[in-house]
């Protein structure tokens, strides 16, 4: 079994340059410099159009230490999936190839390409970093924004649908790994990419990440933000490994406690949400507890 990680024994080398131009407490630049470290020197990036390519930089000047090659929004599984054949061309067998998308790079435009890697099985990781909408071109909805979310193009009554399970979608594809991650939880990230590297085709990792201005709270909550999300059980960390479901890290342990946090609070702490009236926040703690209640029955 893998020792889990500390942050005493989490790698000390950096592969992110120091600065760099993300928002003030955007959960993305955590997940990054962490999965960055698990990822290591021999890794090759696939980035589209997104929040991350902001947050990298420009050539001739880049946050990233690592080669990065940006693409186009639908490509990222497809370019990822053609640098796989031209490095085993090249002989070069030790390199991660590693595409790294938003959610709308992931969940709506890249969508096809994604599937089709997983049907193939190419040997490569996909990592989403869902901040819930478009929020590089202006916080517009996406196919990962929760219900009931105000956007730029939702204003009034906030989304009208309900959030795309992408986990779930990837995990009917039958690929052997699948992971749900958040940026409030950096080591557990961290453990998850190096389990993903063990092992062989697609695997794919989603990864909760809070965004201060496309949110509505004030940047030094982004850590209590994403653990809220977790602590209500509003959303989950777990990964499916060869077909096997299992809850992992803190929402392992909600399970031994046996209570969760009201999802009331995490949508309080959000302008995005300011629209929810209590019988729709009802509605989603409803859907919450009987989820848990699923959890827990098939505990005991």
């Amino acid at each position: 079994m893998q020792a889990k990680t500390t942050i005493l024994s989490l790698p000390t080398q950096e592969f992110v340059n120091p600065g760099n131009r993300a928002c003030t407490g955007c959960g993305l630049g955590i997940a990054y410099r962490i999965g960055l470290k698990a990822f290591g020197a021999e890794t090759l990036l696939v980035v589209p159009p997104s929040c991350l390519t902001v947050l990298q930089g420009l050539f001739p000047i880049a946050t990233t230490k690592l080669p990065s090659l940006n693409v186009t929004f639908a490509s990222t599984a497809a370019a990822a999936t053609g640098v796989l054949g031209a490095l085993k061309s090249l002989g070069k067998k030790d390199i991660n190839v590693v595409a790294w998308a938003g959610d709308g790079g992931t969940s709506d435009i890249g969508l096809q390409a994604l599937s089709g890697a997983a049907e193939r099985g190419d040997n490569l990781v996909f990592l989403c970093y869902d901040n819930e909408g478009y929020m590089n071109t202006g916080v517009q909805r996406s196919g990962t924004t929760p219900l009931g979310a105000l956007t730029a193009n939702t204003p009034i009554k906030g989304k009208l649908q309900q959030k795309k399970d992408v986990a779930a979608i990837m995990a009917a594809h039958g690929i052997n790994y699948v992971a749900a991650c958040s940026a409030a939880y950096p080591l557990d990230l961290y453990d998850k990419i190096k389990k993903a590297l063990t092992i062989s085709g697609v695997k794919y990792i989603h990864i909760h990440t809070p965004c201060p201005p496309g949110w509505g709270f004030e940047p030094r909550f982004c850590i209590k933000i994403g653990r809220l999300a977790v602590e209500t059980g509003y959303y989950d960390l777990y990964e499916i490994e060869y077909g096997a479901f299992k809850l992992t890290a803190a929402s392992l342990k909600l399970m031994e406690k046996r209570k969760l946090v009201p999802v009331k609070e995490y949508f309080r702490a959000q302008a995005r949400f300011r629209g929810l009236r209590d019988a729709q926040i009802a509605s989603i703690q409803e859907q919450v507890d009987a989820k848990w209640s699923r959890y827990l029955a098939s505990t005991d």
